[in-house]
């Protein structure tokens, strides 16, 4: 009887100890909600580097954080949906890439830090109230490029050039602020752009076709659906002889000619170490200005210019870093 009193006595205790040690692990590790809007290279990078820095800050998914990834498939709706559930759950934090998944979850969350980042103008998308100093819970940051530097580099690969098509997804917020800044640049170049815009990813064959023997050259900003579906761009473009200079090196990979933009890597990196701000010192997001990042890097598909017969000047031989 003493025996089995000792037993079930040592029993319970175990029993208590790992009870409370689970509880401390689950009360202990930080929750954290990722809706990203849709695969493709740039905002892949971008959670890389965003879980890459919360690691090296000792932040490990599956130890004292626990990371909920979730992709909305390219549809705002889903974005919604997901921020909704994450909202239910209560998560300590949610990241929010891309514009349209950030509009989606700053809807949905009211009293949860959000972080966005691959957004072009937070304030713009009426995310934040301003991009210096937020407001609320939202802060992030931008993966504005520097459109006109893209210009400048379309006219030193193709210096012929006179009119240069716009093409962009005109339900994206981001590429409906490049393309005007795009549109600006052209203009001060005293070259010609006209404007091309889809609706829906399966217009995207028909408008690249519509510009064809009206263009010169192509520009695409950061839109999020063409960087989707470069390989349809390209398909349409390349045996036409039309070059196309896009908003980041992700397309350039996926058959743009060319483009002087940031790494995404490096700004999803940014972007963890204001998660861990907010994890480890309390930072608040309302007093976190939107953050930039002011490298860039020249990326261009070599092998779309020896197909284009486009000739690289040496110095921007030098810079390149396709491939790398």
């Amino acid at each position: 009887m003493r025996k089995n009193f000792r037993f079930l006595a040592a029993v319970l205790a175990v029993a208590m100890v790992v009870g409370v040690s689970a509880c401390g692990k689950s009360d202990d590790t930080v929750k954290i909600g990722v809706v990203q809007l849709v695969e493709h290279p740039a905002l892949d990078a971008s959670y890389e580097g965003f879980a890459a820095a919360l690691k090296a800050a000792g932040y490990v998914d599956g130890e004292n954080i626990a990371i909920d990834y979730q992709n909305g498939q390219g549809e705002q709706a889903n974005c919604q949906t997901i921020a909704t559930q994450f909202a239910n759950d209560k998560v300590d934090l949610v990241l929010a890439i891309a514009t349209p998944a950030a509009q989606a979850a700053a809807n949905v969350i009211k009293d949860i830090p959000i972080l966005v980042t691959a957004v072009t103008d937070p304030a713009d998308a009426s995310i934040v109230d301003s991009n210096e100093k937020p407001g609320g819970n939202v802060s992030g940051t931008s993966d504005l490029t520097p459109v006109k530097e893209q210009i400048d580099l379309l006219l030193e690969l193709i210096p012929d050039v006179q009119t240069v098509a716009v093409l962009y997804t005109s339900s994206e917020t981001n590429s409906v602020f490049q393309a005007n800044l795009a549109h600006d640049a052209i203009a001060a170049k005293g070259l010609t752009s006209i404007e091309a815009t889809i609706s829906a990813s399966n217009e995207i064959q028909q408008v690249v076709e519509s510009v064809i023997g009206k263009a010169d050259a192509i520009y695409i900003p950061t839109d999020n659906a063409f960087a989707n579906a470069m390989a349809t761009v390209t398909m349409v473009t390349e045996p036409a002889g039309i070059p196309v200079i896009v908003g980041e090196s992700g397309m350039v990979t996926s058959g743009g000619l060319a483009t002087v933009g940031i790494d995404y890597y490096k700004l999803g990196y940014q972007t963890g170490e204001m998660a861990v701000r907010i994890i480890k010192d309390g930072a608040k997001p309302a007093d976190m200005p939107i953050e930039y990042l002011n490298d860039v890097d020249f990326s261009i598909n070599t092998d779309i210019a020896n197909s284009l017969g486009i000739e690289i000047p040496a110095e921007l031989a030098e810079k390149n870093t396709f491939g790398q």
